[in-house]
């Protein structure tokens, strides 16, 4: 699959789990899981759609380890960071040593595939001049 369509699915996917999230949080006036909310729509929804369209107009720049390292790197990330910090919110007590070390993985995963992705831009456009 092009890593532009892998991108673009997956963030329709994350745009339906956060909406979903979304309205059962309104219908239930629950608001605990908020910052998972958030950060699925941002960095699930959002980023991997931005992701998916970056690939799908510079479809050179998928081409290589790089952009594989991303793709592998944001998509194990998310749920890690996501899984961890609704265990941490809901504050289940069988499950609340499993929330350290995967706030630090997911986490740190997410923000080496974004340094990932800034180096797939930058090796992308580094001939292009920027327009005025």
């Amino acid at each position: 699959m092009k890593l532009s369509n892998l991108f673009l699915r997956l963030a329709v996917a994350f745009a339906l789990l956060g909406v979903g999230l979304g309205y059962v949080m309104g219908a239930t006036h629950e608001f605990t899981l908020a910052p998972v909310h958030a950060h699925i729509n941002l960095l699930g929804w959002v980023s991997m759609f931005l992701y998916g369209l970056f690939y799908r107009t510079a479809p050179e720049a998928a081409a290589g380890w790089l952009p594989k390292v991303h793709a592998a790197l944001a998509i194990l990330g998310l749920p890690v960071m996501m899984i961890g910090l609704t265990i941490q919110l809901l504050g289940v007590p069988s499950l609340m040593a499993v929330v350290p070390p995967m706030m630090i993985a997911g986490p740190t995963l997410v923000v080496l595939g974004m340094v990932a992705f800034a180096a797939v831009v930058f090796r992308a456009t580094g001939d292009r001049l920027v327009a005025a």
